[in-house]
């Protein structure tokens, strides 16, 4: 009877720990709220606008026999580009680089030196034209751009973020609808990014028929993003 006693004890004992560290209550656990539905889809945005900036870069590359003289020459007609540019209207003008490199002839001995400057410059795109024709009447040599652009293309591009979160929500109203659901609230956006696109649908712009021609169409910037609604 003695030992029947001390193991009744224990298991009571037993039991009186388990509830002071308190153990999982199984009851409980099976009363959690299931997770909020949701549905996530994705949006985009786009506007379409004409550039008005330009982006463009003038070098000139000079030989002479010697490095020195060749860096004297090209410093010179340099300096007539700059001045160029800087009465047509360029703004923004910065160097981009100078280099100065040995040429070789047939035999593969040195025959000369060659010397390159080049900056780049801004513009509006109506004088663009202008630009590069009043550096190459200066003696730049060597032209590339433009690179077209508009000076308001932070707006652009909140214009368009804001179309892709209509696009988004009309995506997830037709989706929810098929499911027989309605849609929450926005629980979470996600931002993508932008996306400046070429969009060519305009004539040429007018002007001297000598001049260069420049045809700044159309740009597409375009914003997409991800969200997640709640479901009803």
């Amino acid at each position: 009877m003695k030992r029947l006693l001390l193991v009744v004890a224990a298991g009571l004992t037993v039991v009186a720990l388990a509830g002071a560290v308190g153990l999982p209550d199984l009851a409980g656990a099976q009363d959690v709220a299931p997770a909020d539905d949701s549905i996530t889809v994705s949006g985009v945005g786009t506007v379409k606008a004409v550039p008005d900036e330009a982006q463009m870069s003038f070098g000139v590359e000079t030989r002479r026999p010697t490095a020195q003289a060749a860096v004297a020459a090209n410093a010179d007609a340099m300096r007539k580009v700059i001045n160029a540019l800087r009465q047509a209207g360029a703004r923004e003008i910065a160097t981009q680089w100078v280099s100065v490199y040995p040429f070789t002839g047939e035999t593969g001995a040195v025959d000369g030196y060659s010397a390159s400057n080049s900056v780049s410059a801004v513009s509006d795109v109506d004088d663009a034209a202008g630009l590069i024709d009043a550096a190459a009447e200066a003696g730049a040599n060597q032209v590339s751009g433009p690179g077209l652009s508009s000076s308001n293309a932070e707006a652009l591009y909140r214009e368009a973020l804001a179309k892709a979160v209509t696009d988004a929500r009309l995506r997830a109203e037709v989706l929810a609808k098929a499911s027989g659901r309605s849609l929450g609230a926005i629980t979470t956006i996600v931002e993508g990014g932008a996306s400046p696109v070429p969009y060519y649908d305009r004539a040429a712009l007018g002007g001297d028929a000598a001049s260069t021609p420049i045809v700044p169409g159309q740009q597409e910037t375009a914003a997409s993003i991800s969200v997640t609604f709640s479901l009803r």
